[in-house]
């Protein structure tokens, strides 16, 4: 039997480039548990105000943390799925996902399932549970596996 550990963080940009800053905040922002607003509302908001005045902006706060190795979020979940990919041994097999952009949650489970894993842990890596951060993992979670013939448990 093997399992499959999925961690689980919020997201980062592709790059320090206003395009794509622009992009991952669209991702984000457009997601109704973080907008909770209705549709055409939450649409005007953050395509009308929101990204427009903050993308910019982001993107030069993004380029001021950004290492050689890229997004600093990334790079340390990167490292925190291999530590724990070698103390859970043979039996586990381990992926980082992103909520937003890459690597998406659907990619990272797609590659468990090539593992073929029997079962999957999800384990978003926040403090607490909030819908616009939890509950919008777990919901991309469930999107992704419900056409599956087999669901690992």
């Amino acid at each position: 039997m093997k399992t499959g550990i999925l961690l689980v963080n919020l997201g980062t940009p592709r790059s320090p480039d206003p395009k794509d800053v622009k992009e991952y905040l669209l991702e984000f922002l457009l997601d109704p548990r973080v907008v909770d607003l209705p549709t055409v509302k939450r649409n005007l908001l953050v395509r009308g105000a929101i990204v427009p005045r903050r993308y910019k902006d982001s993107a030069a706060t993004y380029k001021s943390i950004w290492t050689e190795e890229g997004s600093p979020l990334l790079v340390h979940g990167r490292e925190l799925r291999d530590a724990l990919a070698e103390a859970m041994g043979s039996g586990f097999e381990v992926e980082l996902a992103m909520r937003y952009q890459e690597p998406s949650i659907p990619r990272a489970l797609e590659r468990l399932r090539a593992k073929k894993v029997d079962h999957i842990v999800v384990f978003p890596l926040f403090p607490q549970y909030a819908s616009a951060t939890t509950g919008s993992v777990h919901q991309k979670v469930m999107e992704t596996i419900k056409d599956w013939l087999v669901i690992p448990r």
